[in-house]
């Protein structure tokens, strides 16, 4: 999952565009710790992937995480695949850590916008669907403290889930790779807003008091238009 961050300025010393990166799955079938090695950023500055960071925009904090390893199945029924677990393992202990991290960076965190990014979604009608652990283990905690938007990619589409429960907007920018043509859960449609079956991808535009959101497909087309009101509740609107 890479997200593009543009802004005029921020209180880190990172360049004002940079590329922040979290691992998937497939990142982990190979040399996991490639993605990772420092050299890349001698090459690229604006190049940043760890397995957990935070980006902080003054106007917004940007909660990295690593979901593969909440997963069960590619622990318990890897099939074919050979995950590289360098770091992780023992993995309870690693994902306890994880979460209290990120419990705590959320606390204390005084950002208008909290926003969480993990490679795989929460929630989704998509090919992978909903993902069960992250429900269980993550979502609790970012009900409590007010997580504005939770940003995924995963799934091979563009998607717009509305929490029922909370202010949480699910968004699903996987439209880079290829499409899984019609390939959706319709009975479980609740709260969704928007989805797209094909290729494309998302912008987050944020200022003080709102944030808007804009799909588009891959001709620039705008597709999806999302407006979020900060400070008034869960009043979204959409387009």
């Amino acid at each position: 999952m890479t997200l593009h961050l543009k802004f005029p300025s921020q209180k880190s010393t990172l360049p004002r565009a940079s590329k922040s990166n979290v691992l998937g799955n497939h990142d982990y079938r190979g040399d996991v710790e490639a993605q990772l090695n420092p050299i890349l950023q001698k090459i690229d500055p604006r190049w940043i992937c760890q397995r957990s960071f935070i980006v902080d925009t003054e106007i917004a904090e940007f909660f990295f995480i690593d979901s593969t390893p909440f997963v069960d199945k590619y622990f318990l029924k890897p099939k074919d695949h050979k995950y590289d677990w360098r770091g992780v393992l023992p993995r309870e202990k690693y994902l306890s850590k994880l979460l209290k991290d990120l419990e705590i960076a959320l606390k204390d965190s005084t950002a208008k916008w909290k926003i969480v990014v993990g490679h795989h979604p929460v929630r989704s009608i998509g090919h992978h669907g909903d993902t069960k652990e992250l429900i269980r283990q993550l979502l609790p905690i970012l009900e409590e403290n007010n997580v504005d938007m939770y940003i995924n990619g995963h799934d091979h589409c563009l998607e717009h889930i509305s929490s029922r429960s909370s202010q949480i907007q699910f968004l699903t920018s996987g439209g880079g790779s290829k499409a899984w043509k019609g390939d959706m859960d319709k009975d479980k449609k609740d709260g969704i807003k928007f989805y797209y079956d094909g290729q494309g991808f998302m912008s987050v535009e944020l200022e003080e008091t709102n944030a808007k959101v804009v799909y588009f497909d891959i001709y620039g087309k705008v597709l999806h238009v999302v407006n979020l009101p900060k400070g008034l509740g869960t009043s979204v609107s959409a387009i």
